[in-house]
């Protein structure tokens, strides 16, 4: 087991890449406490995994949501040694200029400011104990962005490029800080990536894909697995490509 008697927490996680990374963890031997905005999703999804996923309603975008949820991990396991930003939002697949303020804002605080809030509640805990990992979920968009997401691309681009900074400024305290960027994945935000769920759409998207299909939520989950255990020792400020080789 690879990540035997670590705790972990992972946003976003009752559905999609993050519960594919949660039930990984936990396979592996860690106890995951499974973050989401949706409590019951979370709850359903910690079952769902098992006696060592603990669930936790969490709105990553706002400060107080966040340093409830982090002290009341601590509370329950006694320490954290990993963090996993993995929640994320978009706006529908649609000209820049026609997305709102409202989208723009609620994108920005899930993709990023919950980064800051996140790094915030948990830096201090790693440093008192000796270090810690946290692996940000960035993705494809933000290195090789599409038409139609530009505001997504944009908060992607940050959460690679925060997380090359945060590793450089953090590792002193022996903290490690990579970056996951997935190609477009099987996960309930597709349709809105594409604008619509079609067989066309479908094949456009793959289209760019030379390994020719989506990310998977287990193709993100080890490669998780493998960057906050202890065998990527020596790797901080990796921005991951998992992506079929659309970014070549």
């Amino acid at each position: 087991m690879r990540l035997k008697g670590k705790t972990a927490l992972v946003t976003g996680a009752a559905q999609g890449f993050g519960f594919g990374i949660a039930e990984t963890f936990v396979r592996e031997g860690a106890r995951v406490a499974v973050l989401d905005i949706n409590g019951d999703k979370a709850k359903e999804a910690a079952k769902a995994i098992g006696r060592k996923a603990f669930a936790v309603t969490c709105d990553v975008g706002k400060a107080k949501s966040v340093d409830k949820a982090v002290e009341k991990i601590i509370a329950k396991f006694g320490r954290l040694d990993i963090v996993v930003n993995n929640a994320g939002t978009t706006h529908r697949n649609k000209p820049m200029t026609e997305v709102t303020e409202e989208e723009f804002d609620r994108i920005f605080a899930v993709n990023v400011k919950s980064i800051y809030l996140m790094a915030r509640a948990t830096v201090p805990h790693f440093r008192e104990h000796g270090g810690g990992v946290i692996l940000n979920i960035g993705s494809t968009a933000g290195l090789r962005p599409r038409p139609g997401l530009t505001w997504y691309n944009g908060s992607k681009g940050a959460a690679n490029l925060i997380s090359q900074s945060m590793a450089v400024e953090l590792a002193p305290d022996k903290i490690r800080v990579n970056a996951i960027a997935p190609v477009a994945g099987e996960t309930p935000l597709l349709a809105t990536f594409m604008g619509e769920d079609t067989p066309e759409r479908r094949k456009a998207f793959t289209s760019t894909i030379p390994w020719g299909r989506f990310s998977t939520p287990q193709d993100i989950a080890n490669a998780a697995l493998f960057l906050c255990s202890d065998e990527a020792d020596m790797v901080t400020g990796s921005v991951l490509a998992v992506d079929g080789g659309r970014c070549v």
